[in-house]
């Protein structure tokens, strides 16, 4: 199929070919549908199939399996009859095995190259979503990032943001005066947060050096576009993570490509898997932002298709702007579940020839209710599809294959080593070391002229001038001189204080008055 990727046969014994046109590839798409029902295997032909036309992919393996494509299938595997089969029935004449360049991710460097950014690139409002801040706490945060730029105090890994918010603890008081209310139970709450992400293994998201987004819009020798793969099997066990991290690379691409207005193919095409973690307890100003994003995105050239069980999941106005749509089955168990069933139904062109609330309801394993845009951007007619069968191998390869992959990439050694430049805890850790010398030295300064005062004052008391002892001399030689004389006065003095010299004393007196 000239400009469009071959995707499954529609139509009577599915004999029409049914194709996602590659100029409308950025207006995005939908692949949902109940567990089981085969939304993995129409994921790894759409990368494949935008892959062998020249347009770099990126997709979360969440459940281990997409790494087969970096492998080529093969005709010992049980299925192979079964998949040549359908391509006969389908008219997918050329179908064939084959492998298609890959470039393995691990946020946790385990799995793949690490991959990173930094505090300030994943920005407040992230952040405040990933540690399920409330309004309070993630107004805290915000003063924080103001004062990370006012400052100067690049926040580049989870240490940096913890000191700086230690700093603001301590200097809450003057930062309310000017930004408004800093409680330091708030800030204590963005701490214990920061440790549960910490405990999470999301430290490990955070620091240098960063992903280059020129990294996953990479083509190989051969023209084909490179597909990332991030492992996110184990990233799971930390949904808000895995969701945060991929809404954040998803900004990164709509902040830093340039407009392109609307190419022949897609620069990039963007698999959002679980697309409901995104959603779940989302604040209406996230919500905003991914409409925002999946709104003017297109316009860079990247195409958003999100992969979820239902598509109740997505947001009315996200998922009004989901062109191209691929939906297996739907169970209806329950009064809720008809009821969705019928308001996915009710989004696609009716086909006079069926039901399509049955077919979504009826489909098999492999086989979907697809609907894409066709001449002008208009939605095509809903067809019941029989999917192509992959050309990689279904299921994952085994670790050594993947280890050769990984050590013969492209980019390998660019992001294994992690760099710790100076940021925000080396300023405030340099600040807070030259605080602390400053102080004492102000008191080793201080205790020295304290002691040099209470020797000055000693010694004006144990040791006297030539003039203090002058006198004491005069006394002594006057003493020796009139030492008889004296001897004599003391004694007549003590025995007028006696008994006797008081009779005396009071007959003088009583004479003297009666004379009177």
């Amino acid at each position: 199929m000239d400009g469009a990727i071959f995707v499954g046969g529609g139509g009577e014994d599915y004999a029409t070919k049914q194709g996602l046109l590659l100029k409308y590839a950025n207006r995005h798409g939908l692949v949902a549908g109940a567990t089981g029902t085969g939304k993995t295997v129409t994921l790894q032909i759409l990368a494949e199939s935008f892959s062998a036309q020249g347009v770099p992919v990126f997709l979360s393996d969440v459940k281990g399996d997409l790494s087969g494509l970096a492998k080529a299938g093969s005709a010992s595997f049980k299925l192979h009859e079964a998949f040549t089969s359908r391509a006969q029935k389908i008219g997918f004449d050329d179908y064939s095995y084959d492998a298609f360049p890959v470039t393995f991710w691990d946020l946790f460097g385990e799995q793949g190259h690490p991959v990173r950014t930094t505090v300030t690139e994943m920005g407040p409002l992230l952040l405040a979503r990933l540690l399920e801040l409330t309004e309070a706490q993630e107004g805290v945060l915000n003063i924080a990032f103001r004062v990370s730029d006012e400052q100067g105090l690049p926040l580049l890994d989870l240490k940096d943001l913890q000191a700086l918010l230690v700093w603001v603890g301590e200097n809450a008081k003057d930062l309310s005066l000017r930004y408004g209310n800093v409680s330091t139970s708030s800030v204590g709450a963005i701490q214990r947060a920061l440790l549960v992400l910490e405990n999470q293994g999301g430290h490990k998201l955070f620091g240098e050096p960063a992903l280059d987004l020129a990294d996953i819009i990479r083509t190989d020798i051969d023209g084909r576009g490179r597909i990332s793969i991030l492992a996110a099997d184990k990233l799971m066990g930390a949904p808000r993570l895995y969701a945060t991290f991929l809404l954040w690379l998803l900004s990164e691409l709509f902040e830093d490509l340039p407009e392109v207005g609307d190419p022949d193919k897609p620069k990039l095409v963007f698999f959002f898997d679980e697309a409901h973690l995104l959603f779940d307890d989302a604040p209406k100003a996230l919500v905003d932002k991914v409409e925002q994003v999946a709104r003017l995105i297109r316009s860079k050239g990247v195409g958003v298709y999100f992969i979820t069980q239902n598509p109740a999941d997505v947001p009315e106005d996200i998922l009004g702007q989901l062109g191209n749509r691929v939906q297996h089955a739907l169970r209806a168990f329950t009064a809720k579940d008809r009821k969705e069933l019928r308001q996915a139904a009710e989004t696609y062109r009716d086909n006079p020839r069926f039901s399509t609330e049955d077919a979504i309801r009826e489909v098999g394993v492999g086989e979907a209710v697809t609907s894409f845009l066709e001449a002008k951007g208009a939605p095509g007619v809903v067809e019941r599809t029989l999917i192509r069968p992959p050309s990689s191998q279904l299921g994952p390869i085994d670790p050594g294959e993947r280890k050769a992959l990984i050590d013969n990439s492209p980019i390998a050694g660019k992001y294994e080593t992690l760099k710790d430049r100076e940021s925000a805890y080396e300023v405030l850790t340099k600040r807070a070391a030259d605080a602390a010398k400053a102080a004492e030295q102000a008191e080793r300064r201080e205790t020295e002229e304290t002691l040099t005062l209470r020797e000055f004052n000693a010694g004006r008391r144990y040791t006297g001038s030539e003039d203090d002892a002058r006198p004491s001399r005069r006394r002594s030689r006057k003493s020796s001189d009139e030492g008889f004389g004296d001897a004599v006065l003391n004694v007549v003095v003590k025995e007028l204080k006696g008994t006797t010299g008081k009779r005396i004393v009071r007959g003088i007196f009583g004479s003297l008055f009666k004379g009177r």
